[in-house]
């Protein structure tokens, strides 16, 4: 499968962008080689610059749940262009987008909009800190919540520690106040709480882990956080930027039944558009300006094009409701892998909820970035650049997890576990 167009360009792009690309995981670090310079996309498939044709799993890292160019949303945001780009004032798109949330996800009174999810998890916890009048944020190594500089922290040599930066830039000033768990470690949540549970602000976590891999928080872990957070008068903020209306349509608080005080969202929210949003308990809201004290603004939040696709997105997902059909077609990927790697003799274990999944070099089950971090890397990369050659893009790190969209086939998903098998057989 030739990729010359594909080395050609992403030569010249390092020389103009630092890697060559504009969010790292792209670079193909992970994985070596050069990355593919993707064209356009259609359905379930991308089309490199090369007209190489992929079935895509990334989907632009989760937000495409429709596929790409679904006809709905490419006819809300060609309306919404129409009228303009952006106008820095209130529109009624923003209305709309705000009220299909607020019906879909139960934690969510009221929301706010911003650009991105980095954005929103930053918003949270300044508020979850306005909020409560405390300055400390527990998170959980493994898990990502954009590059804030509080939230870019690393575990020290303990489970729980208090953070240090992991990267330059980070000073120690900002992530003092970030403390780091281990997920699924329940008596390390407990134990925190006891001793500085009148300094805690909040606790952050992703409901559904995507960042270290498919992870699953256990039915004690979830009760604890909530608790935990409850007792002390701190607040439980789920990051569901990447599964927030993937895992089910208001989120996995739904899956679960756990109502967090705030929510942030992202990806399937904007439909393929840049925005994020986060949300909850009204009188928790309504302490951001210009109603309360804490400060969040932006110039393009709740941009019009960008609501409008969003609203298209959720409207689709909502009147004409994919997730049984992808549940079904998660669970049959899910199958086929690990019934591939087992014939193959590979030491692996795949962990799935709805429509995101992980195949893990690593015998499992994966319940922690120290877990995860044991897998073999290394097989991973030679198992996707199996895949590329039979036209399957999955992921481009074993720490990411898989999408399926509603525009995947059943024989998309075994033509996906035929080319699985046959790799998976040469590593």
């Amino acid at each position: 499968m030739p990729h010359d167009k594909s080395q050609a360009l992403f030569q010249t792009a390092q020389s103009l962008m630092p890697g060559g690309v504009n969010s790292p995981a792209r670079a193909f670090g992970s994985v070596g080689g050069t990355p593919l310079i993707i064209d356009h996309g259609e359905g379930a498939t991308i089309v490199d610059v090369d007209g190489n044709r992929y079935l895509d799993y990334i989907q632009s890292w989760g937000p495409m749940i429709l596929g790409h160019k679904h006809p709905s949303v490419l006819a809300a945001v060609e309306n919404a262009l129409a009228k303009g780009f952006s106008f820095g004032a209130p529109t009624v798109g923003e209305n709309e987008l705000a009220q299909l949330i607020i019906e879909a996800v139960p934690s969510v009174e009221k929301v706010r909009l911003v650009n991105s999810g980095t954005e929103a998890t930053m918003s949270a916890i300044r508020l979850a800190r306005g909020f409560t009048g405390r300055d400390v944020i527990i998170k959980f190594a493994g898990n990502y919540h954009g590059h804030v500089d509080s939230l870019l922290v690393a575990a020290g040599s303990s489970a729980a520690t208090l953070a240090v930066p992991n990267s330059p830039g980070v000073t120690l000033g900002t992530s003092q106040d970030t403390k780091i768990l281990c997920y699924n470690d329940c008596q390390g949540v407990r134990d925190t709480f006891a001793e500085m549970g009148d300094r805690i602000a909040g606790v952050i976590f992703e409901p559904v882990v995507g960042n270290m891999g498919c992870v699953i928080p256990s039915t004690e872990f979830l009760q604890t956080l909530r608790e935990c957070t409850t007792a002390s008068g701190a607040l439980l903020i789920f990051d569901e930027v990447m599964t927030g209306f993937r895992v089910g349509y208001g989120g996995a608080q739904t899956l679960w039944r756990v109502t967090p005080d705030l929510t942030t969202l992202g990806k399937i929210v904007g439909g393929g558009m840049p925005i994020g949003a986060y949300g909850g308990r009204a009188d928790i809201m309504d302490h951001i300006l210009p109603v309360g004290e804490v400060f969040q603004a932006g110039t393009l939040s709740g941009n019009p094009i960008a609501c409008a696709a969003g609203s298209a997105t959720l409207r689709e997902l909502r009147d004409h409701s994919p997730y049984d059909r992808l549940e079904q077609l998660g669970a049959t990927l899910a199958e086929g892998l690990q019934r591939a790697a087992e014939t193959a003799g590979q030491s692996c274990c795949v962990q799935r909820v709805g429509s995101m999944l992980t195949l893990f070099f690593n015998p499992g089950p994966v319940l922690n970035w120290e877990d995860a971090s044991a897998s073999d890397t290394e097989k991973f990369g030679r198992y996707f650049w199996g895949l590329i050659e039979h036209g399957i893009y999955m992921p481009c790190s074993q720490y990411e997890a898989l999408f399926i969209s509603a525009a995947h086939t059943e024989n998309d998903i075994q033509a996906t576990i035929t080319a699985a098998e046959s790799v998976l057989q040469t590593l």
